[in-house]
């Protein structure tokens, strides 16, 4: 019997000693400016990551380039997930972001996308042939999903025909929620806004080729605020784990 207690609270000692080494002791939240393109995989991350690590990521999400003029007023974040490479390396130029952290963390597809079924065909040929008063893109100064939608309509010779129903959402959530309300009856959005675990969730959408737009590569970089942080740290070291890039593939992204 002795023996038996003795085992069981060496066995308990052991797992203590090892949930002390999973969930650091000194357990920090990190505050985080995410693409508000990656806000559905990036709220299953945040959620694996404190369970795996012990720390909190505290999320905000919005454009791209409205989280540059943040962070160079001031904002405390201490980790940006852009929705481009351009940002991150601007601000690590400019000293706002920590040298030799900066790496991509996903490459985004862009769709068009309806909310009805079967509205928008397999090809995209309903920009060209479809009867439609609105088309929702976001603003292309600020995001970088909208300035590829840009690229394809410029590549397609549709511009100039199609500029007087654009509608634009000042981020690519804004501009989902355009299309997902039916305020515009399609729109340029992210693939990982309509597709989960590998299908698209509702609606119908053109997958747009890669090669009518420049590559949407996203990277992530440590902001200055970040630079002592064992939490923004971590954050930044999971986001290259497998668990986290098994989340970031099923919502479409590749690397």
């Amino acid at each position: 019997m002795a023996q038996e207690s003795f085992l069981f609270a060496h066995a308990c000692l052991a797992a203590g000693l090892a949930a002390v080494a999973f969930h650091p002791a000194h357990a920090d939240t990190v505050p985080v400016a995410v693409a508000a393109n990656f806000t559905a995989p990036m709220q299953k991350i945040a959620a694996a990551f404190a369970a795996d690590t012990g720390h909190k990521a505290e999320l905000s999400f919005g454009a791209t380039g409205k989280f540059y003029a943040q962070i160079t007023h001031g904002a405390p974040f201490q980790v940006l997930l852009a929705a481009d490479d351009t940002t991150p390396a601007r601000l690590e130029r400019e000293g706002q972001a920590v040298a030799n952290t900066r790496f991509t963390y996903a490459v985004g597809t862009l769709v068009l996308w309806s909310a009805q079924p079967g509205y928008v065909d397999a090809q995209g040929a309903v920009l060209k042939t479809g009867d439609f008063k609105h088309l929702a893109l976001a603003n292309p100064k600020l995001a970088p999903y909208g300035l590829a939608a840009t690229q394809v309509l410029d590549k397609l010779g549709l511009t100039a025909q199609l500029q007087p129903r654009f509608v634009q959402g000042e981020n690519i959530a804004q501009t989902f929620q355009f299309v997902a309300t039916g305020n515009a009856p399609l729109g340029f959005v992210a693939l990982s806004q309509v597709m989960e675990d590998g299908k698209i969730r509702t609606g119908s959408a053109w997958q747009v080729p890669a090669h009518l737009h420049d590559p949407i590569r996203q990277d992530a970089v440590l902001l200055l605020p970040g630079k002592d942080s064992a939490a923004a740290r971590a954050l930044m070291n999971y986001l290259r784990s497998d668990r986290a890039r098994a989340i970031i593939q099923a919502y479409g992204y590749s690397f």
